[in-house]
Formats: structure tokens, sequence, C-alpha cells
């Protein structure tokens, strides 16, 4: 076998990889491996913790609906995520589902909902979006997987910022802004810690606007001509910022 093969099942498990380990999946992950995929006796599969690299493991079943999982070797030393941090307005259900998958898949390194004024969603399922989180880095060989934080009010976000976060640039997507094309404000900002603020549906309010453009550490940047879903214009910001300013 090729030291490394995509084409291998991928598990995200919360124990720590080492040498000569051995893993307990959970019974929802033992299940699915021996009675969804039908793995057996010998198999195997990735595995990874976010913290130790990806390691190869071979499955050795203990009855009917358990096994362990014992590591072979080291397949991926850890890589250090991107330096983007991803703050954003809730959706709704499958809307909020594939933009937190696409935030994954685009490298963020740590995830915030934001409460704006026009935010839609009134209790935010943050075990709901962690599974998210967890299926696109199994998915998508994804293997610094980034924290979720608890949500914030957008005013007590803006505060905080420059004491909890010096020296941190937040892009909030304005698509009032003057011009329409992002790179030219892009490329004249400083290489560094970065944050994409994405609003909500309904968009920032003018009271919301107006505080983004007072602080020093906002910077605000167009996503094109025309209008684009809060879903869509995150995976839009995400990829014009990682492509300049980011690990792209």
């Amino acid at each position: 076998m090729a030291r490394y093969d995509f084409r291998l099942q991928r598990l995200f498990v919360r124990a720590a990889l080492r040498d000569g380990g051995v893993i307990e999946p959970t019974r929802e992950q033992a299940n699915y491996l021996l009675n969804v995929l039908r793995m057996g006796e010998g198999d195997r599969l990735l595995v990874f913790d976010g913290v130790n690299g990806e390691w190869l493991a071979e499955v050795r079943p203990v009855g009917r609906r358990d096994c362990r999982l014992h590591l072979v070797e080291c397949v991926r030393s850890q890589t250090t995520p991107g330096d983007v941090d991803w703050l954003f307005a809730p959706l709704k259900h499958a809307r909020l589902d594939y933009m937190v998958q696409k935030a994954v898949e685009m490298g963020v390194a740590r995830i915030r909902p934001v409460i704006t004024r026009h935010t839609q969603v009134g209790r935010i399922n943050l075990e709901r979006m962690e599974a998210n989180v967890v299926e696109a880095a199994e998915q998508c060989g994804v293997i610094s997987v980034p924290p979720l934080a608890e949500p914030v009010d957008l005013d007590r976000l803006l505060d905080a910022w420059p004491s909890t976060d010096p020296g941190r640039r937040i892009l909030f997507c304005d698509e009032h802004e003057e011009t329409s094309n992002p790179l030219d404000l892009l490329r004249g900002i400083e290489r560094g810690p970065l944050a994409v603020l994405i609003g909500p549906e309904g968009g920032f309010s003018r009271e919301e606007r107006a505080m983004l453009h007072s602080k020093r550490f906002v910077t605000a940047i167009p996503l094109g001509p025309r209008i684009l879903r809060a879903d869509t214009a995150a995976v839009a910001a995400l990829a014009v910022v990682q492509a300049t300013l980011g690990d792209w």
C-alpha cells in the first residue's frame, strides 16, 4: 500500500494518537465501521485527532457491535492551520450546515458565530455545527480541525477585540462598498493574522456598518457586482482572502 491513500476511510477520534496506541471508537463510530461499511478484522482506515497527525489503523472487532483500532504508523505529520478566522451570522439549518462545511474545506483556523441585528436564528445548535466541522474534515483530508467558539454579540466582539486578539485584522464583507473588486483592497493589506466576517441574510444594519467602519482594525471589502446569499458570500470571501493573503 502507498504510504498515504486518500481512498481509505477517515475517522476523527478524541483520543490522543501515539505509536502502538489502541483506540476505542464511540458506539456510533463502531457501528458505522462494522455494520455500515462492513469492515472486518485487519481492514485499514485513517484516524486523526487534530493534534498528533494522521495514522493508519487496523480494525479489530470485539463482538458484533464493538471494535478497537490498532495504530500501525503515522502517515501524515500534524499540519499547522492557516491564520484566517471565520466570523459569521448564523443561518437556518441546511444553509448553515453547508456554510460550516465549506469554511472547514477552505482551511479556516477558528470558527465563531456572531449575533447581529438581522440574525434570524434564535437558537444556535453548537453540537450540530461541530458535527458538520468533523464531517467536513473527515471527507476532505483536513487534519487541523478548527475549534468552534461560543456565539457573541457583534458589539461585544468589537469592543473586546483589541485586547482579546490584538494584531488580527477583521475583513468584513460590505455590499455597499463603492468598488466591486476586492483584490485591489486585499493586495494593500499587510500579510498577517486575519478574520473574515460574514453578515446575516438581511445584511448589517446601518448602525452596525458605521460601527465596523469606525474601527481601525476593520477593513471593508466588496464581493463583486452582484448581491450574494450569505452562504455563497462565505465561500467567495474565503476564496479570495485565502488566495491573496492566506495559505493558498
